[in-house]
């Protein structure tokens, strides 16, 4: 006996393994363990490099900001400590000045001793320094404190209680127009010098503008927001407007960092905003990583599949290619049969089904075909009894309009009335198909209503309207001209005065209630007649929609229910009806039928 070696003895314990836990071992060692194991080294290696990347790239970011808005404010707060300690400005503001002459000569020899400039060097930034002196002209940079006693900086800054303050201020004031609404504002109260004679006060205005243009310039890679509470102050989004309010923050849920910032009595948060993940960007830079762990992942379900294969997939490729090689009527069955585990087993009941059905096949499928075969032909004879019953109820009333016409008139228009006569039985006798082209059907339609016309003269009028597109649709024989007749009979042969007849056919898109749209055609009778109850209106659409030809043996309106019946067997009960009714007023019919 020849030795078995491991491979062997391995293939024999797999053939006669279940097959749950030959499948269970190939999801757990070959798909599960490897996916979550290296998928989620490589997860978190990915996720964690960029989160420490974008981390420390939005902290730097910060800092530079900081920096950035410390260094333009501190050098504010220098300019006003120059202003705060000089001597000269000083004993300018406290001087009484005897008339505005002598003011504005004191403002000139100031200018040209002191060399002042107004913005001290900094662009589009405006100094003015106020005190409550009544001999000051107001103008340039100098003017009376009570001329902002009464505006909101002011008063936060009197409020305050501090010496230095800045503030981001919104100014309502409409004049001048042109002026930017939205400020920075370096405030600080000049009482360096003992002895004061009157209160002084400085304002140094910063261009926000420019705040805003530098913070843009700068090129953060990241969206940057400093705000004060719920308030954006600056931002690089490009949206920041001079002469708009203060927009509030709300992307505080999307700030990867926020760093406080506290500069001269205001406090001020720096926001960065975390950018859109970029998915593509970040498996294209871990690329090398991503494919040395795909390949290692490939390796191990190979190996474990090589073998596998021999007791699974093998086996199941051979009753994959006898179920290819099935005949139109018999069954190919397996030849060689291995194992005993589920597939085995399989394969065994497989080939005692395939020799029962290829017994069964001929008689149960021959015996399928037969039915069917009477279905349809219990169907014709059904139409065929349908169409029977037609025949004779439109000619006994189409001979009855030419029997009343004689009596009543005595008028030598028979000819026409027979012409009339003949096209109707054409149609009615011509049961080729059971169907007719809506134009064809509409001939019959006019013919009949003529035909009406000289049984009742004045006491008919008719109108016919038939949108293009319908007129070559087929619907079956009759089905418009039974609803005419209809309303003829019921609802103009009872009224004395004059009644219409309205034919209308057209096409409606409507919203079924599944979605999309759904196209249906629309059929429309209506009379001015007699009209009916509720109850009997309920009574007769209730009949209609639920025909069937058992109810054609009962006496009633026989045409109208064999038209019902005939529809709902073309459109396999797709078709709907609608009623209304008013007693005195009239009726009108609706059928609905959808287009596909």
């Amino acid at each position: 006996m020849t030795k078995q070696t491991s491979k062997d003895k391995l293939y024999q314990y797999m053939n006669h393994m279940k097959l749950s836990r030959k499948l269970t071992l190939l999801y757990v060692f070959c798909v599960l363990l490897p996916l979550v194991v290296t998928d989620s080294i490589l997860l978190y290696i990915v996720l964690n490099n960029e989160s420490v990347k974008q981390k420390h790239a939005m902290e730097n970011e910060a800092r530079a900001i900081q920096y950035s808005l410390t260094n333009d404010i501190d050098y504010a707060a220098a300019v006003a400590k120059q202003i705060y300690m000089n001597e000269y400005i000083e004993n300018y503001l406290n001087r009484a000045y005897v008339d505005a002459l002598a003011y504005v000569v004191s403002y000139q020899e100031f200018v040209k001793t002191t060399l002042f400039k107004g913005g001290a060097g900094m662009d589009n930034t405006i100094i003015t320094m106020y005190a409550d002196n009544a001999t000051i002209v107001n103008g340039g940079e100098f003017s009376q404190l009570s001329a902002i006693e009464d505006t909101g900086w002011y008063r936060s800054f009197e409020a305050s209680g501090q010496d230095t303050m800045l503030a981001f201020y919104y100014d309502d004031e409409r004049l001048p127009a042109v002026s930017a609404k939205r400020k920075v504002l370096f405030m600080k109260k000049l009482d360096f010098f003992t002895g004061n004679r009157c209160e002084k006060f400085l304002k140094i205005e910063l261009d926000y503008s420019n705040m805003v243009r530098g913070l843009v310039k700068l090129g953060y890679e990241f969206p940057v927001y400093i705000c004060q509470g719920d308030t954006v102050l600056l931002a690089n989004d490009g949206h920041s407007s001079i002469n708009q309010r203060f927009e509030a923050f709300t992307l505080k849920k999307k700030a990867g960092v926020c760093k406080e910032i506290s500069l001269y009595g205001c406090d001020m948060q720096i926001y960065i905003l975390e950018p859109e993940t970029n998915i593509l960007k970040t498996i294209w830079e871990n690329l090398p990583l991503i494919a040395l762990l795909i390949f290692s992942n490939a390796i191990l379900p190979w190996l474990l599949m090589k073998e596998l294969n021999r007791s699974l997939t093998m086996r199941i490729e051979q009753l994959s290619q006898v179920f290819d090689k099935v005949e139109d009527e018999e069954l190919s069955q397996i030849d060689t049969i291995s194992g005993s585990d589920e597939i085995g087993r399989l394969m065994e009941n497989y080939n005692r089904m395939a020799a029962r059905t290829n017994e069964l096949i001929q008689t149960v499928y021959k015996d399928r075909i037969r039915e069917q075969e009477m279905d349809i032909a219990r169907q014709n004879a059904e139409l065929l009894a349908l169409h029977s019953q037609i025949n004779p109820h439109f000619l006994f009333n189409a001979l009855e309009s030419i029997r009343m016409h004689c009596i009543l008139r005595n008028e030598h228009e028979i000819a026409q009335m027979v012409e009339k006569l003949a096209i109707m039985e054409r149609q009615n006798v011509d049961w080729a198909t059971d169907t007719v082209e809506i134009g064809k059907e509409m001939e019959f339609v006019e013919a009949y209503l003529g035909l009406q016309k000289y049984r009742f003269g004045d006491r008919l009028s008719y109108e016919l309207e038939v949108e293009a597109s319908c007129e070559s649709i087929n619907i079956p024989k009759l089905t418009v001209v039974t609803f005419v007749e209809n309303a003829c009979i019921h609802g103009i042969e009872s009224k004395t005065t004059q009644g219409w007849i309205f034919v209308r056919i057209y096409k409606e898109k409507t919203a079924p209630l599944d979605g999309g749209v759904c196209e249906e055609l629309c059929i429309e009778v209506e009379d001015t007649g007699s009209g009916m109850e509720k109850e009997e209106q309920q009574r007769l659409l209730e009949t209609m929609q639920n025909a069937k030809i058992e109810r054609l043996k009962e006496k009633g309106r026989v045409g109208m229910l064999n038209a019902c019946l005939r529809l709902k067997m073309v459109t396999d009960n797709q078709v709907k009806f609608a009623l209304d009714s008013e007693k005195g007023i009239g009726t009108m019919v609706q059928i609905r039928i959808p287009m596909k």
